[in-house]
């Protein structure tokens, strides 16, 4: 609970020092407000900001279990003590396909249903390949700090937290889900439930696996490209977030994100990957 605390505490207030810097640089330069009428240096720049606040979560997360915890910080990542990464590149390479079928099911309910332009939050362009390229320079290194973040307070923090207190793991699964979801803002109610399946998926995959990896690689990829999409089409102004999908991608995600967690489920049982702490 001390842990807990601390890490409510620190990471809001990494944020204020984080990007005090950059609001008043921004000011101080006479760059034009963005929509909340803040100065800003444009879409990319707030979106680097962004994730590189909540990349911040991961240290705070690790340091809450060393410090107050007096534990491993490792013990966060896996059973094993450590991030087990040749787990986690094979899961970052399953979610290739998943985040593929993922945009596609999407993509071909909306036309199906003849959804597709309610679905639109404003016009969409291709940029052109310089300022792409520029907009994955920036995003590839940040997005799987924020990605990861995200994971290890969820995934990781919360669900030990929760856990700890009790036997049936369902029980600690449920609540960080929620809170994953409600983390993103109020959208549609179908954004708020896909976000809840995502958060107990990835949760119920973090106690069948002994670890955070293949939560990690779901949720890296998934971003990358999401953010790359809006990158492309010049979207990375909008205001949507994950909160705000239709119903459409909570019918897609059903069966892809529970096909990804049974396939993870299997391949690990194969693999002999440790789901709890060795003796």
């Amino acid at each position: 609970m001390v842990g807990t605390l601390l890490v409510l505490v620190v990471v809001p207030l990494l944020f204020v020092l984080l990007a005090a810097p950059f609001w008043i640089a921004a000011e101080l330069t006479g760059q034009p407000d963005d929509a909340d009428g803040i100065a800003s240096f444009g879409p990319l720049a707030d979106t680097a900001l962004l994730l590189l606040s909540l990349g911040v979560m991961t240290p705070v997360v690790l340091l809450a279990a060393r410090w107050v915890q007096a534990r491993p910080a490792g013990s966060v990542s896996s059973v094993t003590g450590r991030l087990r990464w040749r787990w986690l590149a094979v899961c970052l390479l399953l979610s290739v396909p998943t985040v593929t079928l993922m945009v596609g099911g999407l993509v071909g309910l909306l036309v199906v249903t003849g959804d597709w332009t309610d679905a639109d939050t404003g016009p969409m362009s291709w940029v052109g390949l310089r300022t792409l390229a520029i907009s994955m320079a920036v995003l590839l290194p940040l997005v799987p700090l924020q990605a990861a973040a995200e994971e290890y307070l969820c995934r990781g923090w919360l669900l030990q937290a929760v856990g700890a207190y009790l036997r049936s793991p369902w029980i600690a699964i449920v609540p960080q889900a929620l809170l994953f979801a409600a983390a993103h803002g109020w959208g549609t109610r179908w954004g708020f439930a896909d976000l809840t399946l995502f958060g107990l998926v990835t949760g119920w995959l973090t106690v069948r696996t002994g670890g955070l990896e293949a939560a990690i690689g779901l949720h890296v990829v998934n971003n990358l490209v999401a953010l790359g999409l809006a990158a492309a089409t010049g979207d990375l102004a909008s205001d949507a977030t994950a909160a705000d999908a239709p119903w459409h991608l909570l019918a897609v995600n059903l069966f892809v994100m529970v096909g990804y967690a049974l396939v993870v489920d299997r391949l690990a049982a194969r693999r002999g990957l440790a789901a709890t702490v060795p003796a």
